[in-house]
């Protein structure tokens, strides 16, 4: 790798993580070349020439963004073994990310997505990354459920993630009943474990009964 292109990656990637910064904290309003340029320690004519435009630089930021977060999860998340577990690793990823900041950016590039066209299916596709981990996540324990055979995966995934993307924004305005929405998830899977402690007869039975429900 030249020097030349080393340094542009570098400036590339100062340019990214002023993007997320400065949507952060001062908003998508606020995004601009001169605000971006500023957090990131650069020329702003630097955002048009990595990137062309400030929408491009975002949507850019958007992915980049969301293949660090999930990055930091995709190990964790691989060690997950019941739902349980699975809804306590979302929790914990919920806190730590509130804590960082990327709660209140997720709300920032849901506000901008109608008036930024490449916000929106970059933000799809940032959360699209997280959905392949839960879905992977949900085929392997749910796998060894009486439920297994009776839920899509795909659509669950994306169930839980909407619900995750509500619960960070509803958090805002409600904290306590946020909280007691992600409780509710926490029972769920207790439910789910309960079943899952159920001796190989009792399993059979709740199979059964679910088959003749779902006919």
């Amino acid at each position: 790798m030249s020097p030349e292109t080393a340094k542009s990656l570098e400036t590339k990637t100062r340019l990214l993580e002023g993007a997320l910064r400065t949507l952060t904290e001062q908003g998508i309003a606020k995004t601009s070349a001169r605000t971006v340029a500023a957090a990131a320690g650069v020329n702003q004519a630097l955002v048009f020439y990595h990137f062309g435009s400030v929408d491009e630089l975002l949507a850019a930021a958007c992915r980049y963004g969301a293949e660090k977060a999930v990055a930091r999860y995709r190990e964790r998340l691989a060690e997950v073994g019941t739902l349980s577990e699975l809804l306590t690793v979302g929790r914990e990823i919920h806190e730590r990310e509130r804590a960082g900041g990327h709660v209140a950016l997720l709300g920032q590039l849901l506000a901008g997505a109608p008036t930024h066209p490449g916000l929106g299916p970059a933000t799809a596709a940032g959360l699209d990354l997280w959905i392949t981990e839960i879905e992977q996540a949900l085929r392997r324990v749910l796998a060894a459920t009486p439920f297994g055979e009776f839920t899509d995966p795909a659509g669950l995934a994306r169930a839980v993630a909407a619900s995750f993307v509500g619960i960070e924004l509803y958090e805002g305005v409600d904290e306590a009943g946020a909280g007691a929405a992600l409780d509710a998830l926490e029972q769920l899977g207790a439910l789910v474990a309960a079943v899952e402690s159920l001796g190989p007869v009792a399993q059979r039975a709740v199979r059964h009964q679910l088959r003749r429900r779902t006919q």
